[in-house]
């Protein structure tokens, strides 16, 4: 049976794969931790391809929270770009025990400086081409190079937090998304969804004006357990709700794309016609 990746003459070329960008207007509320288990958790189909790219260029978590050390980072893909393509940038990616292929993050902040936004265009293409799916974390709030990623993402999962803080700061965010044309790739994710809180998960929908959040339990042990241990709770502790959480995002995630994927297209415009023409030659 051939495997994923395998061309033949005169086979169709695959569909690019889907871009998920994981952002936030507040620090700490959880971007990476969804990020590395969302990714791990789509690998459980063996049939997806996943790559996992640190848009954190400064501060990036993935590989300690994956607990994976890099031989390279994206500051080695762009000094080393003249010579990179879809042969030679799987040569930079490091393969954590899921399957999931992680390009880190410099382990430099002041590396961030040297990443080109043009360079990381080409970065983001070459995994789509290859990969089924593309999970890229980002820096909190809204940096020119996060605003890049999510101008190019198929969906932005936007999170936040039942804090005051949070919700303030996520509106302003969603506002400035809908300025800048991108709010329909919005899907709303309310972390810690069951923590104690003045404002209630079900009050989040109408504060925010969205539709149909996703909610994630707060788990505040198993989440820091598995950040010390850089282990992702959907590996090993998968029957937890935090981690059923994780699990049914990416089921939606894959549902969604199998029906973009074999979903019949419209008849052209001409055809559509011709038979509405060979219809009425016929009843005439």
């Amino acid at each position: 049976m051939p495997n994923k990746g395998d061309s033949y003459e005169g086979s169709p070329k695959p569909k690019r794969g889907e871009m998920i960008v994981i952002c936030s207007a507040k620090g700490g509320i959880g971007r990476t931790v969804l990020a590395v288990n969302l990714a791990i958790a789509l690998s459980k189909n063996n049939h997806l391809q996943i790559s996992l790219l640190d848009g954190d260029y400064q501060f990036g978590d993935i590989s300690m929270a994956m607990d994976v050390h890099p031989t390279f980072t994206v500051k080695d893909v762009v000094e080393g770009m003249d010579r990179i393509d879809q042969y030679t940038l799987p040569s930079y990616l490091i393969r954590h025990g899921s399957g999931v292929k992680v390009l880190a993050a410099p382990d430099r902040p002041e590396y961030a400086d040297l990443i080109q936004s043009s360079v990381m265009d080409k970065v983001c293409e070459l995994l789509l081409a290859e990969h089924d799916y593309l999970i890229v974390d980002t820096a909190v709030g809204l940096q020119e190079n996060t605003i890049q990623f999510i101008e190019k993402a198929d969906q932005v999962f936007v999170l936040t937090t039942l804090e005051l803080t949070a919700i303030k700061n996520t509106k302003l965010l969603l506002e400035t998304l809908d300025v800048l044309g991108l709010r329909h790739k919005v899907q709303l994710i309310v972390n810690r969804a069951t923590m104690e809180s003045v404002i209630k998960a079900t009050d989040v929908p109408d504060i925010l004006g969205v539709e149909h959040p996703e909610y994630v339990p707060n788990d505040f042990a198993i989440v820091s357990q598995s950040l010390n241990v850089g282990i992702p709770f959907v590996q090993n502790q998968a029957k937890t709700e935090i981690a059923k959480s994780i699990f049914k995002m990416a089921e939606h995630l894959i549902s969604r794309r199998e029906i973009a994927l074999f979903k019949p297209k419209p008849p052209a415009f001409l055809q559509t016609l011709f038979h509405k023409t060979k219809d009425t030659k016929t009843l005439s």
